[in-house]
């Protein structure tokens, strides 16, 4: 495995703070004899944490043995004294590790604390946990920060807050705290989830297997959080210098039937190491740093670096904590052998001896009020939580009130494209109005439009990563950013509001509810209302499409943005071989924008523009027409079969090919235009989906031809077509003809010749639309027996593909090996990237491959058994 450096983990820490708070009692301290703390001794101070009144500030605490009663503290300590006593004289069973000894109390300057009781920030000052909630520090005071802000060490009340004398929330659900937990195995990578009220925590863990590439493939324990997009990775060598003999793995707690109970805002667990090992590189902060560590150059910020801290615990346990650069926010991982044996530091490197370990992991950055199941789900289809458990389960650990995240663990924040794909794909069983699903999807995206120009955010840089960015422009701030450079995610929006607002029983009455709500995520964005930043991206839309109209030139088609590579879903550098103008925006994504825009002005938005409902219709009509032949790559029979045939020679592909199954010249539509010196890309792909999906084609003739040639491709097996074993490919450039490099399309790339969940998804929805218009509309290709047939079959096809794949149904993106005469599943991080590229790695989970939850097969179009 690749690493940056060799020199120590980071800065090593002894604990020798000399401050105030030395005057703290160590009897003061509380217990943690299992994963929720009990208090050992309450602490006697009018912000006592368990009373706390949601309006107070919550000071720094001042310990003080004085204050206690003598007789009472006598009789705690002799108390105590038995307890230990009992615990060393009788005999304990040895079922397998116990949590309960995880860390038994840490330091805090000379104070000593419970993770789930308090924060230790810089490693003297304690915050109290508030109502599951960690308080973070400002100046010499603690604060909830849905309460109040910290201004040069001073708190100021928020305006908005629900301040006052209330008592905390005494919801059942909230004081049960029940924790979810699941593992999901997708090897090498072992994924465990757990959250409760007091937080989600996503751990993944990574050992070699015995044909894993050691180059990318390492021991490796991740932890990530949604809370700030934030989270930790530790990197561990075998001792002894032979890759590949270190394997780790979680251990389930003694007494439960999982591997990990939760903390206040983390998480702990049982690690074990089958043989002596060293952690070489930890990275605690930003999924973003540690994303950009695994699938870029491996290089890092020597300041986020520099201010990770080891220390060497009392107990023979090591820390690691860092403070983010908001100078607030701390992250905290610790560790403690099972057996009690101290853990070495040499060189700034922790050692550990084979065995098991007890791991902690925290962060005080503020939790996000997460969905359950039920919340997200509609009432309708609540079936769906016991039919399709891990699914459900999984689709809750990405919702939250105030968004829906995209991936985990690698996109665990907002994302505006993958959001309302998922919105438009999962529609009918998503949870509509106030507090739904649905509106916090919609509520997110039009919460971060730029309201100068009305582009809508893909994808918000938060926590620390924020801090890091601003910090670049010379700002010192923690304020969240937005990244506004695809060109797809405008479109998308106006789509998802017209198909709950016009298409749902529900959206009607909750328009103007909804579109009345004032913004308050951005800065830039406070003082306007929904309805005014959604209104700026229509107007937009309407400003960029009309030249087109006027004159259907390939100069007026939308272009991704200047100096930028990447715009629509295919976002990897390569993803477009280059191209300018990508496919899919131009012929499904503009015209179904435009006619989204024109049925929602027919029922009453945008007032400030009466004629939009006349002029969109008409403007979408035009785009749906005109913009297929810009794109359309026609290749004779013969050319077809020579240029798969060099395909073969050039990539080796190992399988077997039968270039007579071709039986006519190939037709298919290119990712994308002014590609490297060539006018079009010449890459077939699976991006026809989303015409099928969005756009009912009114053109007779040119839909039956768009028809014919999306099933031949689906039919046609790769690299003939776009169908393997384990799905339809998403890229298949062998019919490029010097267009694209074919070693940037392979099956490691990823947008190559790789399968993603979500587009098999979208294509099959696509394509029972395209087949139900059969039953109230009169078509020319519903007449044709043989292209209506051709259609069933394809559409059966991909149902079968999918069926056979549906453990898999749930990632991200996939990928093959050719063994056995078949393509066989192969996680797309286990394969070496091509060459010049950085390795990616697959999310075990993607909010839009949970489509299958809603899209199901519709058995009134399977064709008989042969």
């Amino acid at each position: 495995m690749r690493l940056p450096f060799t020199g120590p983990v980071s800065r090593r820490v002894t604990n020798s703070h000399q401050t105030r708070d030395e005057a703290r009692d160590d009897d003061l301290a509380l217990l943690e004899d299992d994963p929720l703390s009990v208090p050992l001794e309450s602490i006697d101070t009018a912000s006592d944490s368990g009373r706390r009144q949601p309006g107070t500030a919550v000071r720094s605490y001042q310990y003080s043995g004085s204050r206690r009663n003598r007789s009472c503290q006598f009789a705690i300590f002799i108390a105590i004294l038995a307890g230990l006593l009992l615990a060393i004289l009788l005999p304990r069973r040895r079922s397998g590790p116990s949590v309960s000894r995880v860390a038994g109390l840490l330091p805090c300057g000379s104070s000593r604390y419970s993770i789930n009781e308090h924060t230790c920030y810089r490693n003297n000052f304690l915050c109290p946990v508030v109502n599951k909630k960690r308080t973070l520090r400002c100046g010499s005071d603690c604060y909830l920060p849905d309460e109040y802000y910290c201004d040069a060490g001073k708190l100021v009340m928020l305006q908005n807050s629900d301040h006052g004398d209330t008592t905390p929330s005494t919801d059942a659900s909230r004081e049960s705290c029940k924790p979810d937990y699941f593992h999901l195995s997708d090897p090498p990578y072992e994924n465990y989830f757990m959250s409760d009220c007091s937080g989600a925590s996503q751990i993944v863990v990574t050992s070699p297997l015995v044909d894993s590439d050691l180059e990318i493939i390492g021991p490796r324990l991740l932890i990530a959080w949604p809370a700030g997009n934030s989270g930790i990775v530790a990197y561990f060598s075998p001792e002894n210098g032979i890759n590949g003999t270190l394997g780790i793995a979680l251990e389930n707690i003694a007494g439960t039937n999982r591997t990990l109970n939760p903390l206040i805002g983390g998480v702990t667990g049982v690690l074990s190491l089958n043989s002596s090992a060293i952690l070489d590189l930890a990275i605690l902060g930003s999924i973003r740093t540690i994303r950009e560590f695994i699938e870029g150059p491996s290089t890092l910020t020597p300041k986020i670096q520099d201010a990770i801290e080891v220390h060497q615990l009392p107990d023979g346990g090591i820390q690691l904590n860092r403070q983010w650069l908001d100078q607030t926010t701390e992250t905290y991982l610790t560790l403690h052998s099972s057996n009690g044996t101290s853990i070495s530091i040499q060189n700034g490197k922790p050692r550990f001896i084979g065995g098991t370990y007890f791991f902690n992991s925290w962060s005080s950055y503020p939790q996000l009020d997460q969905l359950g199941a039920a919340e997200i789900i509609n009432p309708a289809s609540q079936s769906l939580i016991s039919q399709n458990e891990e699914d459900a389960e999984s689709l809750a650990f990405l919702s939250y009130s105030s968004k829906i995240l995209a991936g985990a663990w690698r996109f665990l924040t907002y994302f505006g494209r993958d959001s309302l794909i998922s919105l438009l794909l999962l529609r009918p069983i998503l949870s509509e109005g106030d507090g739904g699903a649905i509106e916090a999807i919609l509520g997110a995206a039009i919460e971060r439009i730029n309201s100068s120009d009305g582009t809508v955010c893909h994808e918000e840089i938060i926590g620390d990563y924020a801090s890091y960015l601003n910090e670049q422009q010379g700002i010192d701030s923690a304020d969240p950013l937005c990244d506004y450079k695809m060109v797809d995610t405008d479109f998308f929006l106006l789509i998802a509001i017209n198909e709950y607002f016009v298409n749902t029983a529900a959206g009607p009455s909750r328009r103007d509810p909804f579109l009345s709500r004032n913004a308050s995520f951005l800065s830039a964005n406070r003082g306007f209302t929904y309805g005014d930043l959604a209104s700026a991206t229509a107007e937009k839309i309407m400003r960029v499409t009309a030249a087109f109209e006027q004159s259907p030139v390939r100069e007026n088609l939308i272009h991704l943005n200047g100096g930028q590579t990447v715009g629509q879903w295919r976002d990897s550098s390569n993803g477009l071989g280059g191209g300018r103008i990508p496919y899919d925006v131009n012929t499904a994504l503009v015209p179904a924008a435009l006619k989204s825009i024109a049925l929602l002005s027919s029922n009453g938005f945008f007032p400030s523009y009466p004629g939009w409902a006349e002029i969109a219709s008409a403007r979408a009509t035009f785009w749906e027409d005109n913009t297929l032949s810009f794109f359309q790559v026609n290749v004779t029979l013969e050319r077809a079969r020579d240029l798969v045939d060099s395909y073969v020679d050039v990539t080796g592909f190992p399988g077997k090919i039968d270039p007579s199954e071709l039986n006519s010249p190939v037709v298919f539509h290119g990712l994308a235009l002014e590609g490297k010196d060539q006018p079009i890309v010449k890459v077939m792909n699976t991006d026809d989906c989303f015409r099928l999906f969005l756009l009912n084609g009114t053109d007779q003739g040119q839909l039956s031809a768009f028809l014919s040639q999306a099933a031949d491709n689906i039919l046609h097996p790769f690299p003939l077509g776009l169908s393997t074993d384990v799905g339809l490919v998403v890229a298949n450039p062998a019919y490029g003809e010097g267009s694209v490099d074919v070693k940037e399309f392979t099956e490691s790339a990823y947008h190559g010749t790789v399968v993603w969940s979500w587009q098999l998804a979208m294509m099959a929805a696509g394509l029972e639309r395209q087949l139900e218009r059969c039953e109230h509309e009169e078509l020319a290709y519903c007449t044709d027996s043989t292209l209506h047939r051709r259609v069933l079959e394809a559409y059966n096809h991909l149902w079968d593909l999918i069926e056979t794949n549906r453990e898999h149904l749930s990632s991200e993106v996939w990928s093959w090996v050719y063994r056995d005469g078949k393509f066989r599943y192969t996680p797309l991080g286990a394969l070496p990237p091509p060459d010049g590229q950085s390795p990616v790695e697959s999310d075990i989970r993607q909010l839009w491959s949970l489509a299958f939850l809603a899209v199901k097969r519709n058995d009134a179009y399977r064709l008989p058994e042969a």
